[in-house]
Formats: C-alpha cells, structure tokens, sequence
C-alpha cells in the first residue's frame, strides 16, 4: 500500500488481539411479508420483477442487482456505450441516473433531450448492452447540482417546491409529461430497460406529497415495476407506496473542514441490522431527524447510494484510497444489503453549456462549494474513464454475487453474540452471517478508513442451526488488519459435491466440457483450505486430510499452476484458488461462445463478439481458462501486438505489446511559463454554513499562468489519451481556445484532463493552466497523509510537471479451435 494511502497505525506497543471462539446461533428464519406492497410487475411480463419483504425476485427466482450511478447528462454522448462497456464489465448490472430538470427545462417551456441530454438514447444503449436502468427523475435531485436541479425559474415562481402546493404541481406535471414520452415503451415489462423509478431525494417529512409524485409520474404514463425513495435521514416515506434505499460514504465533503475522519462515517464498517445513516445530506437539514424512519420488517434493504468514492469540496477534500469502498460495500452486504447500489460509480464532469453555472455553489446558498466542471467523485470509473483500483476490488464482489446472488439475496441477517460495543471499538472482531440454515456466507471486515484495525489471532468460528454446526478452519488463523472477505458455508460446488465451508471467497462456478470448475479467491494472510465429505479423493497440489469427520483440503500455493481435481458423487470438479493479487485481475468474459474466466490487469469488454482493452501499459498480460495442454490451447487470438500462446497451468496466456517506437505511452510535455507570479485571493466564506468559499472566476486574472502545446503528431485519434499534471497551489484552471474545459482543488492526486474535451487551436491542441495559491487563512481540510505537501505549498503555485499518457484501445478477435 503506497505510504500516502497507509491508515494511522495503532499506539506503539499495542497488545496482541486473541480472538476467543467466534460463536453465533441461527435462529428461526421467519417467511417474509408479500403481497403488501403495490409494485411488481403485471401479468404478461416476460420476467416478472417483484418485492416482499426481504428480497427481489426476478422470474420467480430472488435476485440482488448490483447498480452503478453514471450521469450521462455530464458526460459525452459520443463516449456513452464505450463506457457502459467498462461499467457491465466491472460486474454492474443496472444503471441508475439522476434526470436533472435544470439541464433539460432550465428556460421554461424550451425543453431539450438531444445531445448529450437524450435519455431516451441512452436508455436504449443500456438495453442493448443487457443493462437495467434506474431513472432519478426527481423533480428535486441534489447530485451537486444547481438547486438541486430545479430551475431557476421554479425556485421564482409563485410556489411552495416539494410540497402539494397545486401551483408547484402544474409545475411538475408538463415535466413528468415529457419525461413519459422520452420514456414511452422503456418499462422493463414492456420489454425495455427501466426496472425501477426513484421519486424526489432526501425529502424526509413530506410522505403525502411523495405518494403525489408516484401518483402524478404514473397519470402521465411513466412505468416500471418498482418505485422507490431514499430512506435515510429518518424519512418519512408514505407506508407500503415506495421502497426506501439507503447509502453509506466513506468520508464526507459536507462535513466541516475540521480534522480528521468524519465521525458518522466509522458506522458503515461494522455489521449492524440498523440501514438508516442520519449523516447524508445533514448540512441540508435544519435539525437532526426526529422520526423513526421506515418500518425496516415491511421492506428489503436495498441500497442506492454506497460510496464508490467521494467529491471534493472547496473547504474538505477528502482522499479515498479502494479498500475503504470495498470494505464499505461489503459490510453493507454482510449485514443483509438485498440491492448493492453505488454512487458514483462513473465520474463525470459538471455542464458546461447551460447559461448558468450548474454546480452546486455558494452563490446558490448551498454549503458547500463544488468545481466548476469536475465530478470524478473518485469513483472506480474516473471523469474521463479512468480505471482505478476501487473497480478491480469491487469488481471480485460482484463476481461472488453474480456466482451467489440468487441465494445470498434470500438469506437473512445473523449476528454473533460478542459484538463490537460502539463506534470506536476497534479491537472485537466484526463478522456475521447470512444464512437460511442450511447454507451460508460468512463475512468479515478487518478494514476501516483511517484507524488501523488490530491483526485477530487464534481465530476460528463456530456458528449453530437447527439444522447443522459448522466449526471453521479447523486450525486457528490470523485475520490480518486490512483483510475483508467472504467464506461459504454448506457451498455446492458441481457433480453433487458440496463443501461443508472453506476458508477461500467464492469467484465463480463454470463449466469445461462439461466438468465443473469452481473458482476461489485467497484470503488476505489465511492459508486456503477446504473441508469435504470424509473420503474425498482429491489429486493435484493440495494436501488432505481427515479432520472431525470432515476431508479438509490445503492449497498451499495460490495461484494459476495446476488445478486441485476432487472425485463427486456423479464426476471429477477442478479446484482453482487464486492468489489475492490475481484475484483482483479476475473476470468472466464471454469467450467463443462460452463464459470463460480471464486474469488481466484491465478490464476486458466484451462487444458483440469482440474483445477490446484499454491500457497504457506498454505490455500486457490476458490468461484465459482453457484446460488446455501446450499442443492444443483450443483457443485463437489475435489482434495489434498479440504474441503467440504460451501455456501456464491451466491457462493459456498471451502478450499484448502496446508501446510504440516512438516515446511509447508516456511522453513528457513541455510547459512554458507566462507568467510565474500569483495573487492569492482573499480568505471568503459563504453558504449557508459559512464555510471556505472557492476563489471566483476574477481571482484567476491573478493566477500563475503556465501553457502547454500538444501538437497534432502527439495526438491518437483512437486512443484516450489524458494530460496529467503535478500541480503546487490550491486550485487550478485549465482554458483552451479562450474557454473553461477542467479544475482541479488540490487533494493529494495528480490532476488529470481527459484531451478529447480539448478543442483543436491551430496545429494541435493548447491549455491555458491558472493556479492560484491557497489564502493563509482559509480553512480547508485535506487528508492527514497529504497535509504536509497541502501546507508546503502555501504561498505557491505553479505547474511542476506535465506528460501525456495514451490510453489504447486494442480490439482482439477469438476463434475456439477445438470443441
């Protein structure tokens, strides 16, 4: 872990963590509520989509989506269905997008749903790629977005916004009317995309008028088989009318600029059964919530905005490294989650084209002050698509639940009987289980932001039902700190063999000519192990031996050697376990035909019979599971820079070479100063909250002013290609061809600009960059571990280093040669 991400460490001479016996009893798993909420799907649906009160169900068949928030109002629409490819593959299955009045209605009456505003076409993209979508149609949004996304003109009429005022309805419904007809026909019963609809955003004491909104949206033909409101905050939500969804973020720009971690926060790395989280939104609220919230035992826990990273504010900036997202997203569904939804999971970039600025801003009396144009979010897809590691970890839980979904989402929450004691108790283990009994998952998080958690030794479970005991790993381990995982219980793994429990997280369950192959990921510090019927012959690296009963299986080496071949009941399964770094490579791609796994550094998209990847690496790696001997892979591919196949256990393997002769996929650019000397602006404050306020657009006449030449022979029109910057100062502009195209506040990364958004000047492409230095006084919060860079910079600004990183695009082609 880079040192800038490390967590604070415990004190010195902290005592060694023995855990006693970890123990937990199953108790009775009572039937859900049905029949009580009034959404589902109608007859004749070719998949009925319905809810009671502990899941979703798909065809009859429980089903756990997993969604990806992605503005495609902030992003180009050229771009759309090359990043709804990187979203299916890190294992999104639904999208979700707030439909933001402003951006379509800012003029009353001059509604717009073209361009990148034309939801009726991205909608159809998803479809086409197999995708849900969720549409946020508001009418009030938040998202950081001017008012909320009401137009100016709303918030000036002669009405009371977000209540039954009839005037603010005849408001409302030509809008609804319209976004019906953009949505006509998309209704997942219909045979469309749209499985559910989300009314109106952090609206806690109005429950008659959310039940107005459902009510108005459906009168003017908007359909889907769900309809849902956020319940956080205590909300008031119109009993049985909508699905309450939750969230949980890591870190807070809304918080305060003062140090350290935001308290509400430490909530989401423990495993609770309580969903509510009073923090979102709370610098919006006038007083705490006073309410009860929604009735938890009526409703599934569906979620709807995890973190997938954090925005940055002018006055708090915080860092977000991954295994703060994915230790969020897992513990949300060890304690009983039903429906993973992550916001964002896409970044984007603030409108540019409106008459008015559509960031959330001071001069429209909100808290806090956003960027003009960027909303990266920090997200596992960057502004301009950028993979980060956050993707890659979240990416192997989607893979257990694509693998386990269908029976996860039918298992309630269970505790153990020793719990943490509250929010900073930092030494009890956390763990629980989702079981109906029989089966199960057992979860455990060792992992929170910025507090070290403690390495467990002596470890070992011991969970009860009325059916069975499982007592696991048979052997004591250490649960090091940082480690989050999941372990199956009573898991079936092909050919009537079923594993009493191992201490490995299920990838995926696949099929090879017809002999099951079951895909394990290694557990952080924990030596794989596997407990099977006793008599178990087992073949191949791994030890056995007998154990309470039980065959327990060692696979000492994780990674992609031979596989460990187990005799079932009716046939042979092969046991494949992965290292923990491999693990965050993995990916089930379709390949000839059939869903194969495939270990690469970058996702791998698959389109229309097509492979493609986008990298910077001058050489890349892709092992494809083929069981295949070195003679006969069985599988072809071909494309730019593709070596020939060489074999590695089970996998054939192929190099992709990328860089080319000249300078390869990093070059260095020159910066020209203009002008070195900088005016740091005066130390303001505004917002409700009388918070820092951003420098303003006259500040900049002031700044250091630094130019880089991108000339066209530089430039590869079929690449992505990124100009990243190392910046000293506290915000930074970049202008080209006379207009604001990226910002920046400084947070510790390097700043990235995306250089399609960089219109042509001449020979080639021209940023104008302005920094600005930060106001002595101003109170701004940036992370402890990049603090003392933040303060050493005070007083300068300048741009330090600049390099264009190209990003190819490599389109591969596969042919099975043999059945």
């Amino acid at each position: 872990m880079p040192a800038s991400l490390t967590p604070a460490a415990l004190p010195s001479g902290s005592p060694r963590h023995e855990s006693p016996l970890c123990t937990l009893r199953i108790g009775d798993v009572p039937a859900p509520l049905s029949g009580h909420l009034p959404m589902g799907s109608g007859e004749g649906a070719a998949t009925p989509i319905t809810a009671d009160s502990r899941k979703l169900s798909r065809a009859g068949v429980p089903w756990l989506p997993v969604t990806g928030e992605f503005h495609f109002s902030r992003y180009p629409a050229a771009e759309w269905r090359e990043e709804l490819l990187k979203i299916r593959a890190g294992g999104i299955d639904t999208v979700a997008a707030y439909l933001f009045w402003n951006q379509h209605e800012e003029e009353r009456g001059a509604l717009c749903f073209e361009g990148d505003l034309d939801v009726r076409r991205f909608f159809g993209l998803c479809a086409e790629l197999g995708l849900y979508v969720v549409p946020r149609i508001g009418p009030w949004a938040h998202g950081e977005c001017r008012n909320g996304g009401f137009p100016d003109w709303v918030l000036e009429a002669d009405c009371t916004p977000r209540t039954d005022d009839p005037a603010y309805l005849a408001l409302v419904e030509p809008y609804f009317a319209r976004l019906a007809h953009e949505l006509r026909g998309l209704s997942h019963d219909m045979g469309g995309p749209v499985v559910a609809v989300q009314i109106e955003n952090e609206l806690y004491d109005q429950p008659g008028h959310l039940s107005t909104l459902r009510s108005l949206a459906e009168r003017a033909g908007i359909r889907a088989p769900l309809w849902t409101a956020t319940g956080w905050g205590a909300a008031d939500i119109p009993a049985d009318v909508l699905l309450p969804l939750y969230g949980g973020y890591p870190e807070a720009f809304w918080e305060d600029a003062h140090d350290g971690w935001a308290r509400d926060m430490r909530r989401h790395y423990f495993f609770t059964p309580i969903r509510d989280d009073h923090a979102i939104g709370a610098d919006l609220r006038s007083s705490a919530p006073a309410g009860s919230g929604p009735d938890d035992r009526r409703y599934p826990y569906a979620t709807c905005e995890l973190g997938g990273g954090m925005a940055v504010a002018y006055h708090r900036r915080p860092l977000i490294p991954a295994a703060d997202v994915s230790a969020l997203a897992l513990a949300k569904l060890g304690s009983g989650s039903v429906w993973q939804g992550y916001y964002l999971y896409h970044g984007c970039s603030q409108r540019l084209g409106q008459a008015l600025p559509n960031q959330e801003s001071h001069d429209t009396g909100y808290p806090n002050d956003l960027p003009a144009v960027s909303y990266d979010f920090q997200a596992p897809l960057g502004e301009y698509g950028q993979v980060r590691p956050s993707f890659h970890a979240l990416r192997l839980q989607h893979l257990l639940i694509r693998d386990s979904g269908t029976a996860i989402a039918d298992m309630p929450l269970h505790l153990p009987e020793r719990r943490p004691e509250g929010l900073d108790d930092r030494h009890t283990l956390r763990w629980s289980v989702r079981s109906d009994g029989r089966t199960g998952f057992l979860f455990v998080n060792n992992h929170q932001p910025h507090e070290t958690l403690p390495d467990h030794h002596g470890v070992r479970f011991r969970i009860e039902s009325e059916d069975r005991t499982w007592t696991l790993p048979e052997a004591a381990v250490t649960v090091p700190t940082g480690a989050h995982f999941v372990w199956p219980l009573g898991y079936a793994v092909g050919a009537g063999l079923v594993l009493d429990w191992a201490t490995a997280q299920p990838v995926a369950r696949l099929d090879a000519d017809g002999v099951p192959v079951v895909v394990f990921a290694a557990t952080a510090g924990v030596t794989p192990r596997f407990a099977l019927p006793a008599g178990s012959v087992v073949t191949g690296p791994a030890h056995a031996r007998t154990d309470d009963g039980l065959t327990v299986v060692t696979v000492p080496e994780p990674g992609c050697g031979d596989l460990v071949t187990i005799d079932g009941p009716r046939g042979p399964v092969h046991l494949l376990v992965l290292s923990e770094e491999q693990a965050l490579t993995a990916q089930v791609v379709p390949v000839g035909g059939v869903d194969r796994l495939v270990l690469c550094e970058e996702p791998v998209l698959a389109d229309a019979g097509e492979l493609r990847v986008h990298t910077s690496r001058p050489e890349l790696d892709i092992a494809v599971l083929t069981l295949a001997d070195s003679a006969d892979p069985g599988l072809l591919m071909s494309g730019p820079g593709v070596g020939p196949p060489r074999t590695e256990g089970a996998f054939t393997r192929w190099n992709l070479t990328t860089a080319t002769a000249a300078g390869g996929n990093r070059r260095d650019l020159a910066v020209r100063c203009v002008r070195a000397e900088a005016v740091a602006p005066p130390a303001r404050t505004g917002g409700s909250r009388r918070r820092a306020s951003a420098p303003r657009d006259e500040d900049f006449d002031d700044a250091a002013v630094y130019r880089i030449d991108i000339p066209d022979d530089l430039v590869d029109a079929a690449a992505e290609q990124l100009v990243r910057l190392s910046c000293t100062g506290d915000v930074a502009r970049a202008y080209a061809a006379g207009r604001l195209v990226a910002d920046h506040f400084w947070y510790g990364p390097e700043w990235e600009i995306g250089l399609r958004r960089v219109p042509r000047d001449g020979a080639g492409r021209r940023l104008e960059i302005r920094v600005l230095p930060a106001p002595q006084d101003a109170e701004v919060h940036v992370d402890d571990s990049v603090r003392a860079d933040y303060e050493a910079g005070r007083g300068h600004a300048r741009v330090d280093r600049a390099e264009l990183l190209t990003v190819h695009r490599i389109s591969l082609t596969t042919a099975v040669t043999r059945g």
